[in-house]
């Protein structure tokens, strides 16, 4: 059985009722869904509740899941996306936008953009010289327009396909390729302008 078919099996051990099988789902998405709730909120505290509402909000949504339409991990982004974004428009936070750096991926699972970025056999000035790197990268991603960097961060930071972030963001392959060209160029221009203001 592969990964696909694994998941599947357990979303639906899960909705019949199967409390284990949902405790399984909560341990692996967790750390994703959090780390997406983080970027979006930029607090411990807020993240650790919106965490919550998704899993609420995944568990009794969870029936709604089409194995034919999208990935288990397509369907979570999405569940969770909407919730963020539902729940900044309302509150006080409306201009914050959802600068997600969850890792989807089997090699990568749940890495943030720090851990992405860093370089575990690097010695100790190295380590710096990147999370200085990881530091202008993360202002310049939140200095984007929030489409563009919506758009950079499914694709280049948590490796997601042209297909399945067209499902996320609810627009044409087209406009996600052209999004993540545009948001490359702007964060590329970002950086530049930074690293010249920095040396």
């Amino acid at each position: 059985m592969d990964d696909i078919q694994a998941v599947n099996a357990l979303v639906r051990r899960c909705v019949t009722g199967d409390a284990a099988a949902w405790q399984e789902i909560v341990q692996q998405y967790n750390r994703r869904i959090y780390n997406i709730c983080y970027r979006f909120s930029g607090s411990p505290d807020d993240a650790s509740d919106l965490t919550q509402e998704v899993f609420i909000k995944m568990f009794r949504t969870l029936s709604t899941y089409d194995t034919s339409r999208a990935s288990f991990m397509t369907w979570v982004t999405t569940v969770t996306r909407n919730l963020l974004v539902d729940h900044f428009r309302k509150g006080k936070y409306d201009r914050v936008t959802d600068s997600m750096d969850a890792t989807p991926g089997n090699q990568e699972e749940g890495l943030t953009l720090a851990d992405k970025l860093q370089d575990p056999s690097a010695g100790p000035e190295a380590r710096m010289q990147s999370q200085q790197a990881q530091k202008m990268v993360h202002e310049g991603l939140k200095r984007l327009s929030p489409e563009l960097r919506e758009a950079v961060i499914l694709r280049d930071l948590q490796d997601m396909d042209y297909k399945d972030i067209a499902i996320v963001l609810k627009v044409p392959e087209g406009t996600v390729k052209s999004r993540i060209n545009r948001g490359r160029t702007e964060l590329a221009r970002l950086l530049q302008r930074t690293y010249r203001q920095a040396s």
